[in-house]
């Protein structure tokens, strides 16, 4: 009996170091590498995002190279930019943004509203009826404001496997999804490119 229960008791254990480590190989979601970035740029501009981005995945839905914009105060366009890749910093810079102030981008988004994480975001995306017969091969995220009062939306840029040529992808457009809810607030998407 005591046999039996040790190698249960071992069994467990095991599998739940397996799920520990499937669980930290996982890619970062944009607001983890929001807390992480609030390290790596002064006080006064931690949590006051402007802006996460990122580059297109590769051979995944999930992307991992991405950009967390802060207001800073204290730097010259008001902006400090972490760039993080599979989850690692690899650069503080403090970027020129020179449009921003112009078209309102750089005004610090309402964190409050930060309900609904890239990851989610992506999954919404997926779930879109319209995409539910193509392959999606990759995709770009965009943390911005929204309409005239900036209200926090991803933007998902997708792209999908083409019919006649399975070895070629083609961008499928864009999707806006709250981060306050997960309601597909705009829908851009393109689907006849696949063919």
């Amino acid at each position: 009996m005591k046999k039996i229960t040790l190698r249960f008791l071992l069994l467990l254990t095991l599998g739940a170091l397996a799920l520990s480590r499937s669980a930290a190989a996982a890619e970062p979601t944009a607001f983890e590498l929001v807390r992480e970035g609030n390290d790596h740029v002064g006080r006064d501009a931690r949590g006051r995002v402007v802006q996460i981005r990122s580059e297109k995945s590769v051979g995944t839905l999930v992307p991992n190279i991405w950009y967390v914009v802060y207001f800073d105060p204290d730097a010259t366009a008001m902006a400090s930019e972490v760039k993080f890749a599979a989850g690692k910093k690899v650069s503080v810079k403090r970027p020129s943004r020179l449009l921003e102030p112009i078209t309102g981008g750089h005004k610090e988004l309402d964190k409050t509203k930060f309900k609904v994480d890239s990851d989610k975001a992506i999954n919404t995306a997926k779930a879109e009826p319209l995409l539910k017969n193509l392959t999606l091969t990759a995709s770009q995220l965009w943390l911005e404001g929204f309409g005239p009062d900036r209200k926090p939306v991803w933007k998902v840029r997708l792209w999908a496997q083409k019919l006649l040529r399975p070895s070629e992808t083609a961008d499928i457009g864009d999707l806006y999804i709250s981060t306050e809810d997960g309601a597909i607030v705009k829908n851009d998407l393109k689907i006849g490119r696949v063919d």
